[in-house]
């Protein structure tokens, strides 16, 4: 045998060995950081994959059918007109309200489909960074100058991390314009507005269904979160119209989706969930027998499920086991990040922007996890700087973007994030802190 060949595999083999051997199983803070991630793992899929992630598959999938190639390039693609781009990119991400996770399918969509390195990127921060109800929350409980540098920061963010990006990766976006300006132009099956409408629907059940419980219990806001499934229910209606009316599903088939989902809402109201389960599940058996757009819809769909579920679902585990959940202890011990982010020195908000940009955060979930840090002892300007890093990015999310542009691109935007959201930081609090 060649033994010079198989050092390799002989070196990972004594590793995982020896990792085996010595693995503190039986230490409270091991075991505890264990039931820390399969807890975390299992909150998410719980809360995030059913209401958020399946949605957001279905529009990423329908972002590569139905839309034509022509059309994101138009707007968002590498010879775009920039004005028009970035400002597509950062409020078509703003009006979603979707967390780090949530954002990835729609940008792993609209990249696929030719969007530049650089709007596509302003998509990417913008969706869960350029939040009204999120910066809403932060200037109610974390006091105005928060909520108003948070939402000027997220904004400006977004365009210049993608500006920066197209200029770093400038090269790259030429040869693309080059590639783009080559290509024929599609035909076109049905009017912009009823891709319009179609899309509008998809969204709608995203942004309802998802609608989080306000701390106030009156207004529009609470208004519209106790009547959130209903407006989910009629948009869902919308959505099977509009599948019979302009892509060729039969109406039976969609009767046959909403009966059984109508029932199991009105059998177990307590479990919307069931029944967003049974419209899930129907949905996808219907268009997946309808050969043409409608079965390119599931297969695209399905596709970004695979390439994205897995790396979101283990991120979220490597998270929970090294962070733990909110309020609870995983390896790393929540004392170490409440001591280390105090006052405004370079080093607190240096070290805030890359625990917000490794921590994962649920939409809204940062504002009390904050409020929680100040009450502490932490300094403005690293709550800042935790803010404006955090619901952009987290681990589970590193992980889905190289796996669409590469680590390269993905390491440049990381950085960027994590160094700007350090000097705002610093800038906030020394007028502030």
């Amino acid at each position: 045998m060649d033994w010079k060949s198989q050092r390799r595999p002989l070196l990972w083999i004594v590793v995982v060995f020896a990792a085996c051997f010595w693995l503190p199983v039986g230490a409270h803070r091991f075991d505890g950081a264990v039931m820390e991630a399969l807890q975390l793992v299992k909150w998410y899929a719980r809360e995030h994959v059913l209401l958020c992630l399946v949605p957001a598959f279905f529009i990423a999938g329908a972002i590569a059918v139905f839309v034509s190639q022509a059309s994101v390039m138009k707007y968002l693609g590498a010879r775009a007109n920039k004005a028009l781009a970035y400002g597509v990119a950062s409020v078509s991400g703003g009006i979603l309200a979707v967390c780090s996770c949530t954002v990835l399918p729609l940008f792993a969509g609209i990249s696929r489909m030719g969007a530049g390195l650089g709007p596509a990127t302003t998509f990417l921060y913008a969706g869960p960074a350029v939040n009204v109800l999120a910066i809403v929350l932060t200037a109610r409980v974390l006091g105005p100058e928060l909520g108003i540098a948070r939402a000027l920061g997220a904004v400006i963010f977004a365009v210049v991390i993608g500006l920066l990006m197209h200029l770093i990766f400038r090269r790259e976006e030429l040869e693309k314009a080059a590639a783009q300006a080559a290509l024929p132009e599609p035909e076109v099956r049905r009017p912009l507005w009823q891709n319009a409408v179609f899309f509008a629907a998809m969204v709608a059940i995203l942004v309802f269904a998802n609608w989080g419980r306000p701390t106030v219990e009156s207004g529009a806001w609470f208004a519209i979160w106790s009547a959130k499934w209903q407006l989910t229910a009629f948009f869902g209606l919308a959505l099977g119209l509009t599948l019979v009316a302009w892509f060729g599903l039969r109406w039976w088939l969609v009767a046959l989706v909403a009966v059984p989902t109508g029932a199991a809402a009105a059998v177990l109201p307590g479990h919307p969930e069931i029944a967003v389960t049974v419209a899930v599940v129907g949905l996808s058996w219907v268009i997946g027998r309808t050969p043409g757009e409608l079965e390119d819809w599931l297969d695209a769909s399905w596709g970004f499920a695979k390439q994205i579920l897995p790396l979101l679902l283990a991120g979220v585990a490597v998270a929970g086991l090294l962070l733990g959940r909110p309020g609870n202890e995983g390896l790393i011990p929540s004392e170490w990040v409440s001591g280390a982010v105090g006052g405004n020195s370079l080093w607190a908000n240096l070290f805030a922007a890359v625990a917000g940009a490794f921590m994962y955060f649920a939409t809204l979930t940062e504002v009390p996890i904050l409020q929680g840090l100040v009450g502490n002892g932490m300094g403005k300007g690293p709550a800042l700087a935790l803010l404006l890093a955090g619901p952009a990015l987290s681990l589970p999310n590193m992980l889905v973007i190289a796996s669409v542009i590469g680590w390269k691109k993905t390491t440049v935007f990381v950085s960027l994030v994590v160094v700007m959201s350090t000097i705002a930081g610093v800038v906030f609090g020394s007028f502030f802190g």
